[in-house]
């Protein structure tokens, strides 16, 4: 009788435990690591680059919805939103914050320099203080960034090869973002190097751009180059549109803006970086220290170019210009 009591009670705390263990499991479930994203631009502009973010996760075995959720914030161009953001981000349980740009870099790492930070950078973060060096970042804080200089020298040379007569070549850059000010010096000093007068044109929103290419009405310039930005890039189809409608040959950093209409770009290859920030916030989430991750250098570029776009404001692409492109629009 004792042996009967025992299994009845050793069937009734099985089943007891059965029956919670679905519980259970949707309690371990819903507590996921939180990945908070923040940029100065819109993140409607950024839907292919985060779908590439979210395959560096995946790599590594985080899925967005199952093991991992990731909350997402963006200034739209306005900077003096990104504090705010941050702190949201912040206070938001995020366990890593992810920031395009150095502006939204800056701004995350002072309002939580406890949360460990994955950058994309279009300048030097050692210069902006939030790494000790590329090897070996030493403080809370890695990610991927290029060094702007060789990519600002060679879209200058492009236009001179697309364009082999003298003139101006006009400049965009937004004023309010911290990597305005060495962009122009990069600029300047490949100008200078090749001498090629430049001009330098502002905008830090969609009046200004309106503006700063109506200036090609009474200066004309030659061609455009349009530096990388986030809030710029935000704005492409607009800059498109305006490089159309004043028939301006543009050099730009990205292929989106090509695909969207822009004669031709050279630049970093955009989706592979957010791919490699991916994986390092994965390895973070898993528990490497960001200290101890070295800050990638993209080693992949790439050359686009649009033929349609040629052919409208009447240019030859050069023979051997054609043939280093790494894809052709037609």
């Amino acid at each position: 009788m004792a042996l009967g009591i025992g299994r009845r009670q050793f069937i009734s705390a099985v089943g007891g435990a059965a029956a919670a263990w679905p519980l259970a499991a949707r309690a371990q479930q819903s507590v996921m690591p939180v990945v908070g994203f923040l940029s100065s631009g819109s993140l409607a502009s950024y839907a292919e680059l985060l779908k590439s973010f979210r395959e560096g996760l995946g790599e590594t075995g985080f899925v967005v919805g199952r093991n991992v959720a990731i909350e997402y914030r963006g200034a739209d161009g306005q900077f003096d939103r990104l504090p705010a953001l941050a702190a949201d981000l912040a206070q938001s349980r995020s366990a890593v914050i992810v920031t395009s740009g150095i502006g939204s870099a800056l701004v995350a790492k002072t309002a939580a320099p406890s949360i460990p930070l994955v950058f994309l950078s279009g300048d030097d973060p050692v210069k902006f203080g939030l790494a000790a060096s590329f090897n070996r970042p030493g403080g809370n804080a890695t990610g991927v960034a290029w060094l702007t200089s060789v990519l600002v020298a060679k879209r200058l040379e492009l236009v001179r090869e697309l364009l082999p007569v003298s003139g101006t070549v006009a400049v965009l850059v937004n004023p309010l973002s911290p990597e305005s000010a060495p962009q122009r010096q990069e600029m300047q000093e490949a100008a200078r190097t090749v001498g090629q007068p430049i001009e330098i044109l502002e905008a830090s929103d969609a009046r200004e751009l309106d503006s700063a290419f109506a200036t090609f009405e009474v200066r004309p310039a030659r061609a455009l180059v349009v530096s990388t930005d986030p809030f710029l890039f935000s704005q492409r189809d607009q800059i498109v549109s305006l490089a159309a409608r004043h028939a301006v040959p543009a050099v730009y950093d990205r292929r989106e803006y090509v695909a969207a209409g822009g004669l031709i770009c050279y630049g970093t290859d955009f989706p592979d970086a957010y791919r490699q920030l991916g994986i390092y916030t994965a390895k973070i989430l898993l528990g490497t220290k960001p200290a101890d991750l070295p800050i990638i250098q993209p080693t992949k570029f790439e050359l686009v170019i649009n033929l349609k776009t040629a052919k409208a404001l009447g240019l030859e692409i050069p023979p051997k210009v054609l043939a280093l492109a790494d894809e052709v629009i037609e």
